[in-house]
């Protein structure tokens, strides 16, 4: 008898064969980490069921299993191994495999040898990500299968992120997007993360086998996974067990006594040697002073029954939930409620005014304001009176327990608000980007990985004696590392209280990345649902050194500082809906594409009683029919407007393609004008989009690259589609010479991204691809040398006609830049004198392409600022000192714009950053460090091939209420 076990990151998974082969016993559960008692009580089962003889053939394996069969002396045997195994066995045709598993996900290609890819840093695209998102949901993984089943239109969704993804689907949700469309969406996003963080670059061909628990049970990734490869997949008999299997088929060499062995696991003992910290609290009354002295902090509560007058109702509805807070004359609460939006906030507030209206007809709500992702949602559908954004309602609330606060922070299920105050204004804006772990949700995942509710797990961490240092990373690392904790003899209370110090270093180590504790303020009030835990309150002052105020309301107080803005803001008659007229409240949501604009827009329609619409993801302002008065100028339009002149001339040496790509943004003018003059008809390939992206999905080698370097592949492929032959790309160390910078490189990106298309893009090798090393800052030098490359290609080529193209090339390049910055000096003169605010919204030539930068120009536009980009007024700042070494052309244009708006009151800065640019790590700093010594707001806003812009919203209203303060 043979017996295989898979211990993977989240279930046990056993097989046990027969001399004949026959499966005679089959097990899958949840293990919850509690490996070693799951193990035992599997093997007594199968002693007691299978009837086994004293002697077995046991082997174990899988992604947790490899430690624990080493301490228990039993054959361990590598995962991919096995599942190699069984599959060469069951399912000899096969040349693909792609499992996916709780939090493992990996490919393995089987033809001309085995090659493996895993995943590594991220559990994004794997059964926990889908369990996540099914709960975001509020239904079962199952029920996310049904839905998906009949959907209409597919939304872009990230799965980079098992944690922060929510941040993506929970706009859709609030702005009345349909589940059907949002699970269907969610399945393509794991195919998408899967194909490009694992595939890199090759492809999935021939026959295709699909093991792992989401791919068994969930028919409809299945369908996402043949859709986007073009194929029909295998989904064997057993194929939760594979690598069961494979441990079975190889558990041959060596008997094991099967008592014997369970006798070992039981004895197991772990050392106890882990990393640790101070308790959190030493004594009980050490804990209960703690918690006296929080209590102060609080807000009354009346009784609404003996309550007759007005009232102010604020609304706070978050990304995973909602909160309400209906105040008095004397800004105590009369009522509040923090429940979860389960992806449809306008249920949740008819169900609370209506059952407001009917329990206290004596209490009138004169004013209301809302704020939060659903703000916009809300605001249309019950005609809330204001509706502002989230930083102000935050501190306004935070203004009612410290007038002089002095730093903010607010902590929620998967967003990380801090703000600095200066003067009673908001002067420093920090917002989590990209990752989630230092948030609620990150706490959230655990408990319920280890089986517990958020609240009993996080009291458990209070009296610890040793919390685990984990540190701040994560929540994948984190998971290994927890469970590494685990084998070495941490307890639940352990994990609990080194999870809560991991929120805080989080927070402030990678949100804030804070220097010096006293860089913070004196006057700190902490805020959000996180800092209702008691463990993670104390690992922040232990953290700082110092006292902070957590008001009793931490959790509501976004509601309740809105609840005092309608206050203090009311009017004579609230237009918010009332009893009788939400009698016929009624909400329908319906998909559609708008077609106004070149963006396709999908939009999702929201319409309520008498006809109000509220209508949502829009790029612009076409589709809501609205008239502006005032014009809408961004410096984006018009250089888009320049180079969309730029188009195909017919000449004697045919075409000639030119990928619309990077630095191409800048260059286009200098080639276009130079291969035209040469007699070629100059070949732009296709505007970016979403199509151009996953068209060249496939090539793509590296998952961690900039959206913008992705975008490549895509239009390199449609060049080569479109029968373009000859395809110029060169690769271009230096840019132009502008004296800002102690050097002029363009960044590794930008200079040798063609040797990646060169290698990595099959159908280049059918085409003439001209990638040669080229620099337009010598421009005699540049004269021979492109000569000599065209010549290999072009034989009938002259010197004296390259001399002249390159002259006029030269000169076309620099006339556009003179447009550009003419039109920028124009537009800004325009607000000057009409006393408009300037957002210099700086990055990269690229980030003019309306695919990467998402249209937050125009978002820009739409919230009363006029946009200029950082070339505009680069040029008017001579070279200065800088901290880091100003060596690259685009950086040191960053730099110089930062330092022009130091005295300039209208203008401000909004840095551009793409997720993957190793670069940016390094202006970002230098950028805020020059901006924050001129008194100025720092804003950075990280953008990817991720299209929701609902974070993005917050910085940049948070950033425009601040400069109106």
């Amino acid at each position: 008898m043979r017996i295989g076990i898979d211990v993977g990151s989240t279930t046990l998974k056993c097989i046990v064969l027969d001399e004949y082969d026959n499966i005679v016993f089959s097990s899958y559960e949840r293990h919850y980490s509690q490996i070693t008692k799951k193990t035992k009580e599997l093997l007594e089962r199968i002693m007691e069921e299978c009837q086994c003889d004293e002697y077995v053939n046991l082997s174990i394996s899988g992604s947790a299993g490899m430690g624990f069969a080493d301490r228990c002396k039993i054959p361990f045997v590598q995962e991919v191994y096995a599942t190699r195994i069984a599959v060469g066995k069951l399912i000899p045709e096969a040349d693909v495999v792609i499992e996916l598993g709780g939090e493992d996900a990996k490919i393995l290609f089987l033809t001309n040898g085995l090659e493996v890819r895993m995943n590594g840093s991220c559990a994004g695209g794997t059964g926990a990500f889908i369990d996540q998102m099914a709960t975001l949901l509020n239904i079962t993984p199952s029920e996310m299968n049904d839905l998906a089943k009949s959907y209409d239109k597919l939304y872009t969704i990230a799965s980079r992120c098992g944690v922060f993804a929510k941040s993506d689907v929970q706009p859709l949700l609030n702005q009345g997007a349909k589940k059907n469309d949002v699970a269907a969406s969610i399945f393509y996003a794991v195919v998408n993360q899967t194909i490009a963080g694992l595939a890199q670059g090759r492809e999935l061909l021939g026959n295709v086998v699909y093991l792992g628990g989401p791919l068994t049970f969930l028919s409809e990734l299945r369908r996402s996974f043949d859709k986007t490869l073009d194929t029909k997949g295998i989904c064997p008999e057993y194929s939760l067990y594979f690598v069961a299997l494979g441990a079975a088929f190889m558990s041959e060499s060596q008997k094991v006594n099967l008592k014997s062995t369970i006798a070992m696991i039981e004895n197991q003992n772990s050392d106890g040697d882990f990393a640790h910290t101070s308790p959190l609290f030493h004594s009980v009354e050490e804990y209960n002073d703690f918690i006296s002295r929080h209590n102060e902090e609080k807000v009354i509560y009346s009784d609404p029954n003996e309550y007759n007058g007005n009232a102010y109702l604020g609304i706070d509805a978050g990304s995973t939930t909602i909160k309400m807070v209906i105040i008095d004359d004397e800004e105590n609460i009369l009522n509040s409620v923090y429940l979860l939006n389960k992806g449809n906030p306008v249920s949740i507030v008819k169900d609370f005014l209506q059952d407001f209206y009917n329990k206290f007809p004596n209490i009138i709500i004169r004013s209301s304001t809302v704020t939060g992702y659903g703000e916009e949602i809300l605001k249309n559908a019950f005609q809330i009176d204001y509706g502002i954004v989230e930083t102000i309602a935050h501190f306004t609330g935070a203004k009612k327990f410290r007038p002089n606060v002095d730093f903010i922070i607010d902590i929620g299920g998967q967003d990380i608000k801090c703000f600095k105050i200066k003067n009673g204004v908001i002067d420093n804006i920090f917002l989590n980007e990209a990752c989630s772990s230092g948030c609620g949700s990150f706490l959230q995942t655990f408990a319920g990985a280890l089986n517990y509710t958020i609240e009993d797990f996080a009291n458990l961490g209070n009296f610890a004696s040793n919390p685990v240092d984990l540190g701040s990373r994560c929540t994948v690392f984190m998971n290994s590392s927890v469970k590494q904790a685990q084998k070495d003899g941490a307890t639940i209370e352990d994990i609990s209280a080194g999870l809560s110090a991991s929120v805080v270093k989080n927070a402030l180590y990678k949100v804030i990345r804070v220097t010096s504790r006293e860089g913070l303020g004196k006057n700190i009030v902490v805020q959000g649902g996180t800092f209702l835990n008691n463990a993670v309150l104390r690992a922040f002052e232990m953290e700082l050194g110092q006292e902070v105020i957590r008001p009793n309301i931490a959790g509501l107080m976004g509601a309740y500082g809105a609840a005092l803005y309608a206050k203090s803001n009311a009017k004579d008659i609230s237009t918010i809906l009332s009893k009788d007229k939400l009698k016929s409240f009624s909400h329908e949501v319906q998909g559609t594409t708008c077609g106004l604009c070149s963006n396709n827009c999908r939009l999702t329609i929201n319409t309520f009683d008498d006809g109000r619409k509220f209508i949502s993801g829009n790029r612009c302002e076409k589709p809501l029919a609205k008239k502006e008065g005032r014009k809408q100028l961004s410096i984006y339009d018009y250089k888009l407007k320049l180079l969309n002149n730029y188009q195909p001339i017919k000449g004697k040496r045919g075409r000639i393609g030119i990928p619309m790509v990077l630095n191409m943004y800048e260059l286009l003018p200098f080639w276009h004008k130079f291969f035209t003059v040469l007699g070629f008809e100059v070949i732009i390939s296709p505007k970016s989009n979403r199509d151009l992206y996953l068209k060249g999905q496939h090539t793509i080698p590296s998952d961690t690259i900039c959206y913008p370097a992705k975008l490549v592949h895509g239009h390199i492929e449609s060049l080569i589609d479109g029968g373009v032959n000859n395809i110029f790309y060169p690769c271009m160390s230096y840019n132009l010479d502008e004296g800002l910078g102690d050097n002029h490189y363009n960044c590794p990106v930008v200079a040798y991204y063609p040797e990646v298309v060169a290698a990595n893009v099959p159908q280049i090798k059918n085409i003439n691809f001209i990638y040669d090393y080229i620099g337009l800052h010598r421009p005699k030098d540049f004269i021979k040398k492109i000569h000599g490359i065209l010549g290999r290609s072009f034989k009938d080529i002259t010197l004296e006609e390259v001399k002249l193209a390159s002259n006029k090339a030269y000169e076309e390049y620099y006339s556009y830049l003179e447009k550009v910055q003419t039109m920028g000096k124009h537009y800004i003169d325009y607000a000057n004198k009409n006393n408009l605010p300037i957002i210099i919204l700086a990055g990269r030539p690229y980030h003019v392409d309306p695919e990467i930068n998402n249209g937050i120009d125009k978002l820009i536009c739409q919230l009363g600022a006029i946009v200029i980009s950082e070339d505009v007024i680069s040029g008017n700042t001579s070279k200065f000192p800088t901290s880091v070494l100003n060596q690259w052309t685009y950086h040191a244009r960053l730099y110089a714009a930062a330092k022009y708006i130091g005295d300039k009151d209208n203008m401000n800065l909004v840095q551009l950053v793409s997720f993957g640019c190793g670069l940016d790590a390094v202006t970002t700093d230098e950028v805020s460090e020059i901006l924050e010594n001129e008194g100025k707001i720092y804003t950075q806003i990280k953008i990817d091939e991720i299209t929701n812009l609902g974070a993005v919203k917050i910085r940049l209203r948070s950033l425009m209420e601040a400069l109106n303060q």
